[in-house]
């Protein structure tokens, strides 16, 4: 019996220290390239945002538990405790600070322009004045565009692919797109015949954090503190420099 006691005693502990290793559970995207994507090799969530959560769950001495959502079902899950923490490409806007808390910033980013690769010109958006240029249809990029009224045309096209095949071609002026999107495209694929204008000034800038629920603050300042840390330390800037960001 006494030799029972003592296994039991084990036991119980080694669930104890089990427990103390709880699990982080981030909710991610599969369409947020380069934030948040899943690896077609591996099947595995990756991305800068996903490198990001693991190295916080690292310093909370957590494991991390990725969860594949959908965006919109990003924040229903984190107000249901479905997951603690969303780690995307998710930009902190007053609306959805209403119902969820953030972090601090831990990337900002507006849209870009790109042109032909052998296009030496520098750019600001009013010298592609009288020019025909490109964007992706239903986005925010194109509508500015369409606003601003200074260009022979916003041609308008399904995907980002399209518009760099066109630029690369001549066929339109530049194209216009979410900055860290074609940047990553372009590191991964030097070929496609076109480049970031280089300081050119975006519409608009937005900032990305990790969101957790406004009942957990404790959490929200274990998530801040660890970013401070990686911030200074550099390690923040190498996790996104990973992805050419």
């Amino acid at each position: 019996m006494k030799f029972r006691s003592i296994a039991l005693a084990g036991a119980l502990a080694l669930c104890a220290a089990q427990a103390q290793a709880q699990d982080l559970t981030v909710g991610v995207t599969t369409t947020g390239v380069p934030f948040t994507f899943v690896d077609t090799g591996t099947q595995a969530p990756t991305g800068a945002m996903v490198d990001l959560a693991a190295a916080i769950a690292e310093d909370l001495e957590m494991t991390p538990n990725f969860a594949v959502t959908q965006f919109s079902a990003l924040i229903p899950a984190l107000q249901t405790s479905k997951i603690d923490v969303i780690s995307a490409g998710m930009f902190a806007t007053d609306k959805r600070k209403e119902v969820v808390d953030f972090s601090s910033p831990v990337y900002s980013y507006g849209d870009a322009a790109f042109v032909a690769a052998d296009d030496e010109g520098t750019y600001q958006i009013e010298d592609f004045a009288g020019e025909v240029i490109g964007a992706q249809i239903g986005t925010t990029f194109a509508d500015q565009l369409q606003a601003r009224g200074i260009f022979e045309e916003v041609k308008l096209y399904d995907s980002l692919v399209d518009i760099m095949r066109d630029v690369q071609l001549g066929r339109i002026k530049a194209g216009f797109g979410d900055k860290p999107i074609i940047a990553y495209q372009i590191a991964q694929n030097p070929n496609l015949g076109v480049k970031l204008v280089e300081g050119y000034t975006p519409m608009g800038i937005g900032e990305v954090a990790l969101a957790v629920s406004k009942d957990n603050p404790e959490l929200l300042d274990k998530v801040n503190a660890a970013i401070a840390e990686m911030e200074q330390s550099g390690e923040l800037a190498e996790i996104f420099g990973k992805y050419g960001l």
